[in-house]
């Protein structure tokens, strides 16, 4: 039973509130990820990892989220959130919520996925527990490859409290001293370079690297009696960010940034339930952290680490592997994407189908093509072995202007974009870092290319990161254009992230903070006009979160007009759906499953005028108008009619799928009596299949 060190009050309660708090709808989220990890229709190591994203997600909350709102204590800000609560009344929220959610997790574990996982063959054994072989075999790799590296730290009168890193893993230690029976607490970090489950002569059996740790203590303190042994685990805010209005560097700014998050507050500490109150007592008032905050578990401490074992090679224990199909404009060794894109507008739906078929093929392309003269890009979030920077570096090593704008301050990948950034302007490219006090969430590419009639722009405006990985498991949208209106805007955008354009009259393009939010709430009125002349009004849109309460007022005054609004929302939403007089017209669906939904998209009807847009902006505050975004029309009747049909699939959904309700509650919607369950997800697979197999179009 998973026990917290405090008796929480009930969660405080605003019934009238016109806005659903956004920390707790986050935390519904997340159970919403839990929910798939405990459902026994989905294959066991995708529950795996499921279980996995769930911790992963909430160690990004605590350091996110919940480190904010103690900034906020610490601070004595007294500004009430949308929903009326203070922030200490929200901390108290979150943590009284969590109790139920963190038993789940652990009930899901142990009872549920482990036992179904040794069915299989797959074991995570106690040492204590291991047979003689296992043991012996435990025991080598601790003398081989733990015992070298371990850094015991003691803590006495001449040795304070050891400095404890974010998320690391520890060892607490409890000694005695032989005859003098004083006791001392020494800790010891769990290496990060060394395996969690530390593999045994079976491939498939592990024993837990902290348990082989406390198990071989007497060789790290030969002679000393070894009182207890326990892990345990600290969460710091990340919620830091310093001026950069006064900063001369920006990268200097951020290294110091990165500097000061591993220095910060404790937001959450974690201990094993078995340990004694005199070591837990110890190891509270050493790292100085909130009562609330602490949290006692029966199961294993950061089980993200389960991402391992959810990459074990048993096929039959996962989703039947899916392969990115080409897009039949884009098939063929000999296309001439230059040609594809001069020839109509090309949208791209990843992951099925493929993103090194287009927009890394788009890339390469251009840097191997003589006529093409100039490259620019943004980079908020790649990989470390990413081919675009490659593909970038060879572009300017061959003469062509090659400019990028790498985003330092995406969050959590800060380091990795400082050195992309090195590495960049080692090489000759031109790098900038965008707009100060804005992060650039936008994502474009610009291609200029020489041809028989002059310049040319081409262009690819998408919904998702240039990361060949996350491309894998993210949906997203990407549109390749050349419109010369379109690209006309893209040239100005650039302009403004890389010198100083007060640009503001976009011609296609919503651009934020300079006229998306202002466009925005025009088309949201403009349906509500619609709706009062008595004509059809219809408003659908799918995003990652809504929080903007601005943007959801303009929705509850569309609904009360007589708007028909549909939301598709992955994560957050502080919109409160389904209230008589305020927002009756308006639906909320949360889709989740194997990839990640990270497309938006926003449909607007329009007097049968419609309009589709895809796009980098959620309808949140921060999006709208503390971030540089770009969010395209799309105008080929064909696309749009591609754009219609993913929505409508989305809207059949009854599989993986959930409702908001009034009250802020998110019911699972389930098939009616016969029917069988309708994933999105398997029918967009198949939906590409199908379109794979058509002839290729002549254009």
């Amino acid at each position: 039973m998973l026990q917290s060190t405090t008796n929480l009050a009930p969660a405080p309660t605003t019934p009238l509130s016109p806005f659903l708090n956004r920390e707790l709808s986050w935390l519904d989220f997340n159970q919403r990820v839990l929910d798939l990890a405990t459902d026994t229709s989905n294959p066991l190591l995708e529950r795996v990892r499921f279980l996995a994203i769930f911790s992963s997600n909430l160690d990004e909350f605590f350091m996110k989220r919940v480190g904010g709102l103690e900034r906020q204590l610490v601070a004595h800000v007294s500004e009430l959130s949308a929903d009326g609560l203070t922030p200490e009344q929200q901390i108290d929220a979150i943590h009284a919520k969590l109790g139920p959610m963190l038993e789940t997790h652990v009930k899901c574990w142990m009872e549920d996925l482990k036992p179904a996982l040794e069915r299989e063959g797959v074991f995570i054994r106690d040492y204590e527990k291991l047979d003689e072989l296992d043991r012996t075999a435990a025991d080598d790799f601790f003398v081989k490859k733990a015992f070298p590296i371990l850094t015991p730290l003691t803590v006495d009168p001449g040795h304070p409290f050891p400095f404890i890193s974010n998320l690391s893993n520890s060892v607490g230690v409890m000694l005695e001293h032989p005859t003098r029976k004083d006791r001392r607490f020494v800790r010891i970090k769990v290496p990060e370079n060394l395996p969690r489950w530390v593999p045994l002569p079976n491939k498939l059996h592990f024993v837990p690297l902290e348990q082989v740790m406390g198990a071989n203590l007497s060789l790290l303190f030969p002679g000393m009696i070894v009182v207890e042994s326990q892990p345990f685990r600290v969460t710091r805010n990340a919620d830091i960010e310093m001026d950069a209005e006064d900063a001369d560097d920006l990268l200097q700014l951020v290294e110091q940034e990165l500097r000061a998050r591993r220095m910060a507050r404790v937001v959450r500490l974690e201990l094993a339930q078995s340990m004694s109150p005199i070591m837990r007592e110890f190891i509270v008032s050493g790292v100085e952290v909130d009562p609330r905050s602490i949290y006692s578990t029966p199961g294993p401490l950061d089980m993200s680490d389960l991402f391992v074992i959810a990459n074990l090679d048993l096929p039959h224990l996962k989703f039947k592997p899916w392969t990115p199909t080409t897009p039949p404009r884009l098939a063929g060794e000999d296309v001439d994407i230059f040609a594809v894109i001069r020839a109509g507008d090309l949208m791209v739906h990843h992951p099925y189908e493929s993103f090194a078929e287009s927009v890394e093929k788009f890339i390469a392309t251009a840097v191997l093509d003589p006529k093409v003269l100039a490259i620019k890009m943004t980079l908020y979030r790649t990989t470390a072995d990413s081919p675009f920077v490659l593909s970038l570096i060879h572009a300017a090593e061959s003469g062509k202007q090659v400019a990028v704008l790498v985003e330092l301050k995406a969050r959590f990948d800060e380091q990795r974009n400082v050195q992309l950034a090195q590495t960049l302007e080692t090489a000759g490219v031109h790098v900038v870092y965008g707009v100060l006090g804005l992060k650039t969430h936008t994502k474009l590419v610009m291609i200029v290319r020489e041809e028989s009639d002059g310049l040319r722009t081409y262009c690819h405006i998408g919904t998702g990161n240039y990361n060949s990985r996350t491309a894998q498991m993210y949906t997203d949208l990407g549109l390749f254009t050349c419109n010369p209106l379109l690209t006309g805007d893209v040239i100005d955008l650039f302009h403004y992230l890389t010198g100083q354009s007060l640009k503001r009259d976009y011609r296609m393009l919503l651009v934020a903070p300079v006229n998306m939010r202002e466009r925005f709430v025009l088309k949201i009125r403009r349906e509500a006009e619609h709706a009062k002349a008595g004509r059809p009004a219809h408003i659908t849109a799918k995003m990652n979160a809504l929080q903007d309460s601005k943007i959801i007022t303009e929705l509850y005054d569309a609904s009360r007009a007589g708007v028909k609004i549909e939301l598709f929302v992955r994560g957050f939403c502080c919109l409160r759906p389904g209230v008589a007089g305020m927002s009756e017209n308006i639906r909320i669906t949360s889709i989740l499953g194997r990839f990640l939904e990270h497309s938006r998209i926003y449909h607007f009807l329009n007097g049968g005028e419609e309009e589709f847009y895809i796009g980098s902006a959620d309808w949140m505050n921060r999006n709208l108008d503390f971030r540089v975004e770009a969010v395209t029309p799309i105008v080929d009747p064909s696309l749009r009619e591609r754009l219609r049909e993913i929505l409508q699939i989305m809207r059949n959904a009854t599989g993986n799928a959930w409702e908001l309700h009034s009250d802020g509650n998110w019911q699972r919607v389930r098939p009616k009596d016969g029917q069988a369950a309708s994933d999105p997800q398997m029918a967009l697979m198949a939906l590409a299949l199908k379109q794979a197999r058509k002839p290729k179009p002549g254009r």
